[in-house]
């Protein structure tokens, strides 16, 4: 029966799909065939609820109508134009796009791509384009991508594997509230010292060769660390002092997650560039891009812009781009994220409270996460950064599954970040699951 069948597909993927970002032997993982709303369905009809709307990415929840609509149209009416010729959908997007980015007044043009990977690799060859410098920094706990430039990009482990790579990129330490890499005893004083490291930093690299600083505004897969509140602004500030453009990859963050259309607006700082992707299309289909402000993008108006791929601004994503912004709008998901912020502090209050295994929960918007420790007094992570040589965390999720509940997370840090179409009642469930699995998980331990 559906056993059976969901054992031959596992023992398919094992022999022949190679799963990212980790060793072959041994995977488990349930098979997933069918999405709807906030839930995903394996083989056998079970249920999981989607805790981290997959990748932070699918905003909408799985199956929306509209967009599915929009796909199958785009489908039947035109499958593939040239990026060097025109689009009503392409163009429409763009157009929406600059319509609601934090330029007021101003706008931007997007340069579409596949994916947020992409995006990053493009926005740091336009900004050298842009500024004639070469020299990019970004900061050490940071995902930025995993192609040629973006792997480089990144700050944490992943990079190891694509090293040595695109020369150019510097690091810096950025704020860390819960772990001080400063030793700040004050959100006040980790911005402080944060800003005067990353001028130190500056000082050596020279900051009239650095054409631009690469941040995320929320740091994303490696633990949901939201910045003290002073700490972009005096980013920005500083990187408009040195002429340095500010990229702010809104990879994850984009598109409502953060209770705002991009973090960048919620947190109050106009940068430079934004990279986008996941949110976009809810994920349904690949896109990302890069949005560059209209006082930069004209620096391609009298020569050529250095960049191109053959699914620039592909139709059947670019439709499926506008009807997922139409849906955001229409179901006013921006301000939901925000009311989800609020269940979720509430909840993830209590629960951080009744499990010594939890050290920091921490978020904002519709993505928080559990940072768990051994010891709470003393903060040691559960399993080392950089390393869960045993496996012990992969338990973890094994318990949360067993509770109908699916989500991710990197070395002690547990992604909560539900599709911004979560009711209260659906989240509760899938929280009273991460309550039961942090119980049975801390007993094993």
């Amino acid at each position: 029966g559906a056993m059976n069948h969901a054992g031959v597909i596992q023992a398919l993927h094992a022999k022949h799909v190679l799963t990212p970002w980790a060793a072959q032997g041994g995977l488990v993982a349930p098979v997933i065939v069918r999405g709807e709303g906030r839930y995903l369905f394996d083989e056998s009809g079970n249920r999981f609820f989607d805790l981290a709307s997959g990748l932070i990415a699918v905003n909408l929840g799985h199956g929306h109508p509209k967009v599915v609509k929009a796909i199958q149209e785009q489908v039947a009416t035109l499958q593939y134009a040239a990026p060097g010729l025109f689009n009503d959908k392409r163009a429409e997007l763009a157009h929406e796009l600059s319509e609601m980015s934090p330029w007021k007044g101003e706008g931007c043009r997007t340069f579409f791509t596949t994916t947020g990977a992409e995006a990053n690799d493009d926005a740091v060859r336009l900004a050298r384009s842009i500024t004639g410098r070469t020299k990019v920094l970004t900061a050490y706990r940071s995902f930025h991508g995993s192609t040629g430039t973006s792997i480089i990009l990144t700050g944490e482990d992943r990079r190891f594997g694509g090293e040595p790579g695109a020369p150019g990129i510097m690091r810096f330490f950025a704020p860390y509230p819960y772990r001080s890499p400063f030793w700040a005893r004050t959100p006040e004083e980790e911005t402080a010292r944060a800003i005067e490291s990353l001028e130190r930093t500056l000082v050596h690299e020279d900051p009239k060769r650095v054409a631009a600083i690469l941040i995320e505004p929320v740091v994303g897969s490696n633990g949901v660390i939201v910045y003290p509140e002073g700490y972009l602004p005096a980013l920005r500030a500083l990187t408009e002092r040195h002429g340095i453009l500010l990229i702010c990859d809104e990879v994850m963050t984009g598109f409502g997650r953060t209770g705002a259309a991009f973090a960048s607006q919620r947190f109050g700082v106009v940068p430079d560039v934004m990279t986008f992707a996941k949110g976009i299309t809810s994920a349904y289909i690949p896109l990302g891009g890069v949005m560059i402000r209209e006082k930069l993008a004209g620096t391609w108006d009298a020569r050529a812009l250095p960049s191109g791929h053959t699914y620039s601004g592909h139709p059947i994503c670019v439709a499926a781009g506008l009807a997922t912004l139409h849906a955001y709008k229409e179901e006013k998901l921006f301000d939901r994220a925000k009311e989800i912020e609020g269940w979720l502090m509430t909840r993830l209050a209590a629960i951080a409270g009744r499990h010594p295994i939890v050290g920091d929960a921490r978020g904002v918007g519709a993505f928080f996460a559990l940072e768990l420790v051994k010891d709470r007094a003393s903060k040691e992570p559960l399993v080392p950064w950089h390393g869960d040589g045993p496996g012990v965390m992969k338990n973890f999720y094994a318990e949360l599954r067993k509770r109908g509940v699916i989500t991710f997370g990197k070395f002690n840090c547990v992604m909560v970040a539900p599709p911004l179409t979560t009711t209260k009642p659906e989240l509760d469930e899938a929280l009273d699951g991460l309550d039961a699995a942090l119980s049975a998980f801390a007993a094993t331990l």
